[in-house]
């Protein structure tokens, strides 16, 4: 998979992009990431990027000139890959959608907006995506570009050590995940359930199960709505409910 990343600011991402599962899977080709500086765009002798709104106010704006002239640059016109704008105006990230765009597309654009945005006409006629990664406001779209590209990054087949992580972790079911546990088995007192410690697989896998159940139901129930569920797990609910934990 790769990304082109266009900011103000390529030095915020550097460091995440070098470390732990991100780095490995761009050392084993499996992730390609381009930092452009939006600002090597500009063509003022002071490389300015960004002006004050037309009818008022605080801020400033992004000005579209640039940016248009980088991502048109480098990815030609039209860009040839989904371009996505990080805003909070955008559509709210999931696993569903990271799931979506990622059989949408191996290569993706991501902008990232400073200041009080940016231009609208770059959202009318460069933007194909807006994406937010939640409903409150950061100073800039550096750190959604990097939730974004570590959520996709996930799904590349051959990223995580573990082939089944990304289908275990939580939301990628639906449901929370479960609990996990590690040596040693026993920690003030506080001890690893014995089911764990049983080699007993199937009912490992039974326990993992309503243990993601019973999260989802206590921290986010309105997950359960879009998970089907067998009858039996339906009944595991109704006795946690029924506070029966028989």
């Amino acid at each position: 998979m790769k990304f082109d990343v266009f900011t103000l600011f390529p030095e915020v991402l550097e460091t995440y992009l070098h470390t732990s599962i991100m780095q490995r899977a761009r050392a084993r080709g499996l992730l390609e990431v381009n930092l452009h500086n939006i600002r090597d765009w500009a063509t003022d002798k002071h490389h300015v990027t960004d002006d004050t709104p037309y009818g008022g106010g605080g801020g400033m704006v992004m000005k579209p000139e640039p940016i248009f002239a980088a991502v048109e640059g480098v990815l030609g016109v039209p860009p040839s890959c989904p371009v996505i704008l990080l805003t909070p105006q955008g559509q709210c990230l999931t696993q569903n959608k990271a799931k979506d765009l990622a059989r949408r597309s191996s290569h993706f654009a991501l902008i990232s907006g400073r200041y009080e945005g940016v231009d609208e006409r770059v959202r009318q006629h460069l933007v194909t995506d807006e994406i937010s990664i939640g409903d409150y406001v950061l100073t800039g779209g550096e750190l959604p570009a990097l939730v974004l590209m570590d959520v996709l990054a996930r799904l590349i087949p051959g990223v995580l050590g573990d082939p089944l992580a990304a289908e275990q972790d939580s939301h990628a079911t639906g449901l929370l995940e479960y609990p996990h546990y590690t040596r040693p088995p026993e920690f003030r007192g506080w001890e690893v359930p014995e089911i764990l410690r049983s080699g007993h697989h199937a009912r490992i896998e039974r326990w993992r199960r309503e243990q993601s159940l019973l999260r989802t139901w206590r921290r986010r129930p309105e997950m359960l709505e879009n998970v089907e569920l067998t009858e039996e797990e339906r009944e595991f609910l109704g006795r946690q409910e029924r506070g029966d934990e028989g």
